[in-house]
Order: structure tokens, then sequence, then C-alpha cells
């Protein structure tokens, strides 16, 4: 064998997942996320090596924390696991690091939070259910019957990107920009779907950055609401954020209000779909809508993972962990840990807690809007089930091109009306 073989990193696309050495298992490849190979990485890295260093091309050297309960140990103890400076793999670039909450700690983490929490808090919820209805029944009712089309596109993102232009008060008509943005946020240095170079991506995200500033001078001046902008503008810290923090900010409002509902709403077609014994069930006992949400949510795992790195020497699974070292908190392998959760690969509509998975993330981090994005929803089931007896998936899916969003890009349909 030559040098050059030895040393070539193995295409885990192309092999036996099974015939692959332990050590030269990196996980983080769009590819592996794309073609659906990385299942079986996932369950050899939870029974062989589940807190697992691999050295990354791209990303550097990294710990892969793959089981539920060792990620819930790193994502409740923020004091030794740190969400700065980001909660991506890749390091933020010198010239253009863009602050967000959400990859802040203590106490500025609070500070921020508070501002935005209440636009997704009970009460809001409460006034925002009719409105989400009507214009789910108003999405649902203009699709074609009888005709292949793309559920993502027509249903999941139209029905997020309006939401998501209503938690802005977003020019409604040019709501898409908000997809768009979303998706440029969360593309990887390749472009990942949008095909962007990563000049492109900076160019869009200061447009992004352009556009919200104007906004935001503009609520400032008008009498506060309960919208995400008159929010910050009207808070004496948020006001006078620095351009990158707006930005940071912008981003994580944006991809939090858009990618994990959009996602889990395609997924849930698609996991209805693979598991018909739970669609028959379904019909049979509608009741069983909010208890399916959280499985959905767990079955789909809309974000593959967050980071966190060491603030001091550690030790977790065995391993000793570094000041400084990078973590992955695979949620997308932690949400199908047979030790931790019974049946795991099975979508199951009426599973007993369904609630305790790790979609979310937990603790001082879990996910601000978690109970808007599931009540958005439980309320398109609800008027699906009104309206058509099967949305029947005619077609193979297509899988996002990245690490971090665990998303489904085209879903082609067909709708059986009741």
């Amino acid at each position: 064998m030559s040098q050059a073989e030895v040393v070539a990193p193995i295409d885990l696309c192309t092999v036996d997942p099974k015939s692959v050495p332990i050590e030269a298992i990196d996980i983080a490849q769009p590819e592996l996320f794309a073609k659906r190979k990385h299942w079986a990485y996932f369950e050899r890295l939870r029974k062989e090596d589940p807190v697992h260093y691999s050295v990354s091309e791209e990303f550097g050297g990294y710990w892969s924390v793959t089981r539920y309960e060792d990620i819930l140990h790193v994502d409740t103890n923020h004091k030794i696991f740190s969400s700065e400076p980001t909660i991506v793999l890749p390091d933020l670039e010198e010239d253009f690091a863009p602050e967000m909450f959400i990859a802040m700690d203590q106490p500025k983490h609070d500070v921020q939070r508070k501002v935005v929490s209440p636009a997704v808090a009970p009460p809001a919820l409460a006034d925002l259910e009719d409105l989400i209805r009507e214009r789910v029944g108003k999405v649902l009712d203009s699709l074609p019957v009888g005709e292949t089309f793309n559920w993502v596109d027509k249903v999941s993102i139209e029905i997020t990107t309006q939401m998501l232009a209503t938690l802005f008060d977003f020019p409604f008509e040019e709501r898409r920009k908000l997809t768009f943005w979303s998706d440029v946020t969360t593309a990887g240095p390749d472009g990942g779907d949008t095909g962007l170079d990563e000049d492109e991506r900076r160019a869009e995200l200061l447009v992004c950055l352009e556009t919200f500033s104007k906004l935001l001078a503009e609520r400032a001046q008008l009498p506060p609401s309960r919208d995400f902008i008159s929010m910050m503008a009207h808070d004496p810290q948020m006001s006078k954020q620095q351009p990158f923090e707006l930005l940071g900010n912008l981003m994580l409002l944006i991809v939090g209000g858009n990618d994990t509902t959009r996602n889990s709403m395609s997924g849930g077609v698609l996991a209805l779909n693979q598991f018909p014994a739970e669609y028959a069930k379904l019909k049979a006992d509608p009741s069983l809508i909010p208890n399916m949400v959280s499985e959905i949510i767990r079955w789909q795992t809309p974000l593959a993972y967050m980071r966190r790195t060491a603030l001091e020497d550690t030790e977790l699974g065995g391993k000793k962990i570094k000041k400084g070292d990078k973590l992955a908190m695979w949620y997308v392998s932690g949400n199908r840990d047979e030790t931790a959760i019974d049946r795991a690969n099975e979508f199951l509509i009426d599973r007993p807690n369904a609630r305790k998975h790790l979609s979310f993330g937990f603790g001082i981090h879990r996910c601000m809007g978690n109970r808007l994005a599931e009540m958005q929803i439980r309320i398109l089931w609800e008027e699906i089930l009104k309206r058509f007896d099967k949305v029947e998936v005619v077609g193979e899916p297509t899988y996002a091109k990245s690490v971090f969003v665990h998303g489904i890009t085209n879903l082609p349909v067909r709708l059986h009306p009741l």
C-alpha cells in the first residue's frame, strides 16, 4: 500500500460503517447527513466510543458526545462547558464574528434573552393561536389536491416564514428573504445548499443587517409593541448593540424561528409515511396530536448538534477533556440512544414521556421558542386531519447538506382528500 493510500482520509459515505476503524470516524461531514449515512456511525460511536475525539480538516480537533446522559451533563453544566465563543464547530473568523446571546454565558446571556423572550411567552402565544390557525388553513386550502408537489416549499417554509414575519413584524410580502437569510446563516464554509461562496455569504448577511438596522431605527420612533425588533429598539442595552452583535442576534432569532419548526413540519409527514400504523393510530385518535408533536421533534431532531467549549480540565465518559477543547453535543444521536429511550429508532406517537427529548436543549440555553414551535406543529396537524385523508410521500426526500441543520429540502407528496 502506498503512503498516499495510508494517509488518505476514508470516504465514510462509500464504505461499510462496520469496517471503519473507530479512530477514523469524523462524523462532522455534510455529505454523511445528506446521504443519510450518519445513523450507522452514530450507533457505533454510542456503543464503542461514546465520547469520541476526532480531528477534522475543516474544524480541527473536537469531541463528539453521542449518548443522552452525557449530552445532558454537558448541556446543564454551563460553568464547565461554555457556549462562548460560538455554538457551532467552525471557529469564528476574526474579521466576521457576529455575536449572539445563545453563544454567551451568564450574566449577559440572561439579560439579552429576557428582552426578546416575551414575544414567545405563553400570553403572546395565546394571542397568536387564532392567527396561526387561520394562516395554516389558508396555506392548506391553497394546495393542489391529487398533484405531486414539494411539501417543504409549499407548506413547511411558507407557514414558518409567515410566523417569522409576524414575530419580527417584517414586511409580509418580502418574507421569503427571512427564509433565505436563515439558509445563508446555517450554510457551512462550502455554502451548503445555497451555492454561495464565503464572500457572497457575508455580503448577503450584511444586506440582512442593513435591512434590520433600518427597521430598528423606525421602531425606535414608534410606541413599543410585542415584536422582536420593537423589543430590541426600546431596550436600553439592546438598542445600543454594535452592528455585529445585532447581526448575531438576528441570525439567532431567524434560524431559531425557522429551521427547527420547518424541518419538524416536513419530518412529521415523512415519519408518518414510514410508520403507517402510527398514521392510522393518529386518524383514529386525534387527541394524540400534542404527544405526537414531541415525538416528531425527537425523531427529526431539527438541529443536529450544539457546540460547547471546556472552561477547565474535566472528565466525561472516562475521557480527559482539556480546558479549551471543543465538544459537539450530538442531539441527533442522543435522541436515538437506546440506553435512554426505549425503541429509540421507532416513531411512536403515543410514546410515554415524549417530551424528554434533547432537541430543544436543556439548562440556561433551552430553546426560547419551544412552545411556539410545538403550537405551530400541533395546529398544522389538527388542520390537516380536518381536510385530508392522507398526505402521501410519493418520492425520495432530499436532505440538507449540513452538519448543523438536520433538515429536508425536498419532500414530494400527494394529497388525498377526505
